[in-house]
């Protein structure tokens, strides 16, 4: 019963984050285009689906991913097993990253626009060694004491170094990489390790020591793809282009349910499959109430699945109608406008979003507010996407706008208060996700395809970039308000 009610709640809880995308689709739909979509139903269904997995998510979560990431990261710790700890890591970036589907449908369309230059499983390899990489030295960090923001302020200086060397059209592939390297499962569990190692170790903060892995995902890979794209186009010859495979199954919709949840199980089962090994082989110890983990991870699994099916039904197909209507119109006021709604609608959605929210609030109880992160968040994600549309509409080049931002953080990291930084790049790491990914690719794709002068190449990745970075900005300034504003919350001594 216990829960049966709270999966009620959560459910409750995801219909009301939901509202605001139901909202948006109405005000433009109804106001604006004044038509109604072929199957209006569908998109209710879609938001009940995708409300129930929401809820299974969030709920199996807190009884498996959560519980057991904390536990292996305490154990790891308190038998001085750091040899195990490190290849655990890795393990974990790379297996989380290289089965990733969002990952996978970018590296697809790079290799398509490239015209086959840029290879797409190499593309998915080099990021995923990235990701692994990153997260070994992420470990050492929270082990090791190091200033979070040091690590950024570096690694993002030869990032924007490297920028003024690499081609023109690998930048913006290069920025989106690094957002969409982390899924609605991989955060949880990466932000689960953080924190376990850091409430494990004496001297250190969950808050300030526990985040920080996710901005580091986030990071090196723009590094590593900006390296590739330069030896690509450097010394690289385009290799063809297959095209892409027709979906023979489409008319059969008990197939495409089975084939759908096979591709979960792919995504989950490699994250799965890493623990598993780590806790039975490495450390040779028995899970604590397996068979809740079992649960847990199953729901996790329908969870993620009936999310996917919800947005496959109703929101993407009503999301690419949308983007397509205001293509068509050609108004740049209404595209901004859209891409201002539709990113914070679908941000203040986000699972991860919703996961990560609730584990800074525990970390920090009375000094971070769940709901204030989540609304600061979304609108940081609104202001990217607006700005890279208008950049896309009104032309330039993007490393000098993605420069600008970059720089801005790095400015405001010398200026907020210490305890924000990890958690502030790290929730600009999991905005971009299951939700916001494909329709933030298909707008910039389509615009830079419908507006003369652009390259789709170019110009139509980066939006996801931008909705990386802008949310960083807006969490960080929200911080420096709240020390500045509210003196009963500044950080103790």
């Amino acid at each position: 019963m216990e829960h049966l009610l709270r999966f009620a709640r959560e459910f409750s809880k995801a219909l009301k984050n939901l509202l605001p995308i139901v909202a948006v689709v109405v005000v433009f739909q109804a106001g604006i285009f004044r038509t109604v979509p072929d199957n209006p139903m569908d998109l209710l269904a879609g938001v009940l689906i995708v409300g129930v997995g929401i809820a299974l998510f969030l709920h199996g979560l807190d009884l498996s991913v959560f519980p057991v990431g904390k536990n292996l990261a305490n154990q790891f710790v308190r038998r001085g097993a750091l040899g195990l700890l490190l290849p655990f890591g890795f393990a974990i970036g790379f297996a989380a990253s290289i089965a990733e589907p969002a990952l996978i449908a970018v590296a697809d369309q790079a290799q398509l626009v490239s015209g086959g230059r840029i290879n797409g499983f190499t593309l998915r390899v080099v990021i995923a060694l990235s990701v692994g990489l990153v997260l070994v030295l992420g470990v050492l960090r929270v082990l090791r004491g190091w200033a979070i923001h040091k690590l950024l302020i570096g690694g993002y200086a030869a990032v924007l170094g490297l920028t003024y060397v690499a081609p023109p059209e690998i930048v913006g592939l290069a920025y989106d990489s690094g957002g969409v390297t982390t899924n609605i499962v991989t955060v949880p569990l990466i932000a689960a390790i953080g924190l376990g190692l850091a409430n494990s170790i004496r001297g250190r903060s969950p808050l300030a020591d526990g985040f920080g892995l996710v901005a580091l995902c986030v990071m090196v890979p723009m590094i590593g793809v900006q390296l590739y794209g330069t030896w690509v186009y450097n010394f690289g010859d385009a290799a063809p282009v297959q095209p892409p495979a027709t979906d023979a199954g489409a008319a059969d919709w008990v197939f495409g349910m089975l084939l759908g949840l096979a591709s979960m199980v792919r995504e989950v089962l490699p994250n799965v499959a890493v623990v598993l090994f780590f806790q039975y082989v490495a450390l040779r110890r028995k899970l604590a109430h397996p068979m809740r983990v079992a649960v847990g991870f199953l729901m996790v699994l329908l969870g993620l699945y009936a999310f996917v099916v919800g947005l496959k039904i109703g929101l993407f197909p009503i999301g690419r109608l949308m983007a397509e209507q205001l293509i068509e119109r050609g108004a740049p006021a209404l595209i901004l406008l859209f891409a201002l709604l539709i990113g914070f609608a679908t941000t203040m959605a986000e699972p991860a979003l919703l996961a990560i929210g609730a584990q800074a609030q525990e970390a920090a109880p009375g000094r971070i507010s769940a709901l204030a992160l989540r609304l600061v968040v979304a609108v940081g994600v609104a202001l990217g996407i607006a700005f890279g549309v208008y950049r896309i509409l009104v032309g330039g080049p993007f490393h000098y706008y993605i420069m600008t931002a970059y720089a801005v953080v790095l400015v405001l990291a010398f200026l907020a208060p210490s305890y924000i930084l990890a958690l502030a790049f790290d929730l600009g790491g999991v905005t971009t996700s299951e939700v916001t990914v494909p329709l933030v690719t298909a707008l910039g794709i389509g615009l830079a395809d419908a507006v003369e002068g652009r390259d789709v190449l170019i110009d139509g990745f980066g939006l996801i970039a931008f909705a990386s970075v802008f949310p960083v900005i807006a969490v960080i300034v929200y911080a420096m308000l709240v020390e500045r504003f509210s003196p009963l919350r500044k950080e103790q001594p």
